[in-house]
């Protein structure tokens, strides 16, 4: 249920536990129903780091609650928004205090469009890509993040400061022990999963490609890691940050940690950002985005919940196939105007919903072959 959620005033809405299209023309509000769900199994929008945005123009406040089976029991996940103070979230109606708490409790892997800038754009759009996963798989790993950016924040005042005294230098290294600790439990953790998805990736991709494309995915931190368990990395954070200190008094600010990693993704031994095609870069995301999918139901024992924004119409025949290939098994919520490719799929079974203006106007089930139509 949506209440003063963007476009929404009151909406209630049920789903199928299987395909769910949600069609209709643009600018009715069919993104604004996923970024609720992205919204309550994230804590953040996909859109907008500003939760004042996701309101009604004319309210002051706005709730979201989301009804899951969850290892075959009723949960509940209830988010309130206000103009005037910060978001509050609600598990099975017990008040949460920490956003650390909602992780993983629904997962959800999001594919839309705008996905090619975690190709295109800078290492903070990568970054922030694998962090979401991660932080739904483990909610330490988000705690982590969270703590790190804190001492991070501290730390760069310190530097900002401009001053050279004693006291100053003692601070930092300090502040450094700190980073060096947290950061190198964030860069493992970064490290392992990477492994994994880029071995998953690299699979999906030579069968999307009919074996003609070898697609990786390279972890490249900061710093060269010696050695990947904790203790390593950590022992060589604190020699970088120590070796660099006279270097961050100069800049004012910290040259070294996970704020500052890359990821690489790599299509026949070369970087598919700089040499790649918009076709090859389409397919790689999808690949990654599957291999998502198959790593969070092996980490949790549950396939996702599968977000899919607008991206059939971007995908030419084989990519839609494939995907389509790939859904059986997940609860998928679909955007589209044209909801014809999906009703011509008649081996699928799921839920039609027609939106205008922050409304559902018309539900249609498919059961299979059989077409029934409801208007609502």
């Amino acid at each position: 249920r949506l209440l003063n959620f963007r476009n929404y005033i009151d909406e209630a809405i049920e789903f199928s536990d299987s395909l769910n299209v949600i069609y209709g023309e643009n600018a009715q509000g069919k993104t604004n129903i996923l970024e609720s769900i992205f919204l309550c199994a994230s804590g953040r929008s996909h859109r907008t780091s500003k939760d004042h945005e996701l309101i009604n123009t004319d309210s002051e406040y706005s709730r979201i609650w989301v009804g899951l089976l969850k290892n075959d029991r009723q949960t509940s996940v209830e988010m309130a928004l206000s103009k005037r103070d910060r978001k509050k979230v609600w598990i099975n109606s017990v008040h949460i205090r920490k956003l650390a708490e909602l992780m993983g409790f629904i997962t959800v892997v999001m594919f839309s469009p705008e996905d090619l800038m975690v190709i295109k754009e800078g290492p903070s759009e990568r970054r922030r890509f694998i962090d979401i996963t991660l932080s739904q798989l483990k909610p330490s790993y988000f705690f982590d993040l969270q703590q790190y950016n804190r001492i991070l924040l501290q730390k760069n005042t310190v530097l900002k400061s401009g001053s050279s005294s004693k006291a100053l230098w003692d601070t930092i290294e300090i502040w450094n022990k700190s980073l060096a600790r947290i950061g190198a439990r964030i860069m493992a953790t970064r490290n392992e999963y990477v492994k994994k998805l880029s071995g998953k990736a690299g699979e999906k991709h030579l069968s999307l490609s009919d074996g003609k494309e070898l697609l990786s995915i390279r972890y490249s931190p900061s710093f060269p890691l010696e050695g990947e368990t904790r203790e390593e990395i950590e022992a060589k954070f604190i020699k970088v940050l120590k070796d660099s200190a006279e270097k961050e008094m100069a800049r004012q600010t910290t040259l070294f940690g996970p704020q500052r990693d890359e990821y690489e993704v790599i299509l026949n031994g070369a970087s598919i950002k700089q040499y790649g095609s918009q076709g090859q870069q389409r397919s790689a995301i999808l690949s990654i985005k599957l291999s998502e999918l198959d790593i969070i139901k092996e980490e949790t024992g549950d396939y996702p919940v599968l977000l899919l924004d607008d991206v059939m119409s971007e995908l030419d025949v084989n990519r839609q196939k494939y995907l389509l290939g790939c859904l059986e098994k997940v609860q998928v919520f679909a955007t589209c105007t044209d909801e014809s490719f999906f009703r011509k799929e008649k081996s699928l079974r799921g839920r039609f919903l027609k939106i205008q203006g922050g409304k559902v106007v018309e539900a249609w089930q498919q059961q299979g072959e059989d077409l029934i139509s409801r208007n609502v």
